[in-house]
């Protein structure tokens, strides 16, 4: 039986974001990661829907979600998406990477909102590691933007994020690498098309130093061979969320739930369950 799926293109703060939602019973509500967009979330979106409200959509410039001249704030754009969805009940967030930033972000403007989180790769803003990062390919990565090489760029980003550490591209499923090569590649068009530029709201004090003000239940998943740095930001959000816990998926990089969504899947119903 085919799955019940509401899209749509809504008017948020300037710019038109695309958006999917299913299911019914609590909100939950799928953040994508810098090198992604909802697609990353597809096997969740349509498995969760089961037993939640599951919402995901294309942050402005990525996916199917167009960009707006100017300057912008993710955060108000996530807030102007519930609105108009009359998303008014708690809420779970489950952000990736960019996209835990700022389900934590948002958790700490609106804690009340929120029910729980779940933390895949992120780490908060203000937090900072002496973790080594793959400099190299991060150097041949800025340079072939700045050439406009978007399949190189995008080759690049995948040996960084989705390969990871102590992997090469024969050590990945290839059918689900071309999958995130394909998101990434866009992902990089488009930001040579120019998306306008992020603003973080300012703040006094740092996510970093707010977390204890978090109180909801708390998932933190970090793929294996994801950046140590992410590893050591997993490891600082247990210490200090007061309701954390912390999940290494083995032999998966930046995007572990696409690199093995039926155990991630498992782990989630499993958090959730108790929530």
């Amino acid at each position: 039986m085919a799955m019940d799926k509401e899209t749509g293109l809504l008017e948020v703060n300037g710019a038109r974001l695309y958006y999917e939602r299913a299911g019914a019973g609590t909100p939950l509500i799928m953040l994508h990661a810098g090198i992604a967009d909802s697609r990353m979330w597809e096997h969740e979106f349509a498995s969760l829907a089961d037993s939640y409200r599951t919402l995901r959509y294309d942050m402005r410039g990525y996916g199917r979600s167009l960009p707006a001249p100017g300057e912008f704030n993710i955060q108000d754009d996530l807030q102007g998406l519930l609105e108009a969805l009359h998303v008014l009940a708690p809420i779970i967030l489950m952000g990736c990477s960019m996209g835990g930033g700022l389900a934590i972000d948002f958790a700490l403007a609106q804690p009340d909102r929120v029910a729980a989180l779940i933390l895949v790769g992120s780490d908060p803003a203000g937090f900072q590691s002496d973790a080594a990062w793959p400099d190299d390919l991060i150097a041949q990565s800025e340079a072939a933007f700045a050439r406009r090489d978007i399949d190189e760029v995008a080759e690049l980003d995948m040996q960084i994020w989705f390969d990871g550490v102590g992997r090469s591209r024969a050590d990945v499923d290839p059918a689900i690498r071309a999958k995130a090569y394909a998101i990434a590649r866009q992902v990089t068009a488009h930001e040579l098309s120019g998306i306008g530029e992020h603003v973080r709201k300012p703040v006094d004090v740092p996510a970093a130093r707010r977390l204890h003000e978090l109180t909801m239940p708390a998932l933190l998943v970090v793929g294996e061979n994801d950046l140590p740095h992410l590893h050591e930001a997993a490891d600082y959000m247990a210490q200090r969320l007061p309701q954390a816990r912390k999940l290494v998926l083995p032999n998966a990089g930046h995007l572990p739930n696409m690199e093995h969504p039926a155990l991630f899947e498992s782990k989630l119903r499993e958090f959730l369950s108790a929530v």
